[in-house]
């Protein structure tokens, strides 16, 4: 009696908010592969019938989830300085997208047009346009950025060594390089092996080298 009053109150404070909140907690701690309509209303200790009086289906569900992460991103100032703005952007992102790792891959794949995902675009757009660019160069730029955001955010995700290790991993490598066929890659390892370079990849290195490239075709 006690737990079907604790589930039929459940009930009442069941709403689309709380799926989607729930379902991205589930996601960051198992992901989104494992997420499904039937575990998440077991985590809410409800049927799962139940959970489409809130949502239609797992690809709302999905959407919902996107659009509750994106609304995290800084939004660029339209009328802001545009590399300053873009590196803000930049990094904002990645931020979010380390902290839902399965979030990358649903913003690569598939159409989000959620309010907050559309409006995140129109002001990053709008920054470059302000800036002196023309609409295809603000979308070439974008695409630039972001192909870089989140392809380093992705290896940063599934590498296979912790930033702790690349020392350790080196040394451990070394031996098995050929020196005389790859001395050039066999030199990098070694100074990684030695400590003379840490072997951490830059964001922002890569981010600089694309924003410096673009701000002379700026007619700003």
């Amino acid at each position: 009696m006690v737990i079907k009053k604790k589930n039929q109150k459940l009930k009442k404070q069941l709403s689309k908010d709380v799926l989607v909140q729930t379902a991205i907690s589930f996601a960051d701690k198992n992901g989104i592969d494992s997420l499904s309509m039937r575990n998440l209303a077991q985590l809410l200790g409800v049927e799962a019938m139940s959970l489409y009086n809130h949502i239609q289906n797992k690809d709302e569900l999905i959407d919902g989830m996107v659009e509750s992460c994106v609304i995290l991103f800084s939004l660029p100032k339209v009328k802001g300085q545009w590399k300053k703005e873009m590196k803000r952007r930049a990094r904002s992102v990645r931020e979010v997208l380390l902290s839902h790792p399965w979030l990358t891959i649903l913003l690569v794949s598939r159409v989000n047009i959620g309010e907050s995902m559309l409006r995140y675009f129109n002001d990053s757009i709008g920054c470059l346009v302000n800036a002196g660019f023309t609409y295809k160069q603000a979308d070439q730029i974008i695409n630039a950025i972001d192909s870089h955001i989140y392809g380093f955010t992705l290896q940063e995700l599934n590498f296979p060594f912790k930033p702790n290790e690349y020392k350790s991993k080196a040394s451990e490598y070394l031996p098995m390089i050929p020196k005389n066929d790859l001395i050039y890659f066999y030199n990098l390892t070694k100074e990684v092996a030695m400590g003379k370079y840490n072997g951490k990849q830059n964001f922002d290195f890569g981010l600089d080298l694309i924003l410096d490239g673009l701000k002379f075709q700026s007619k700003k």
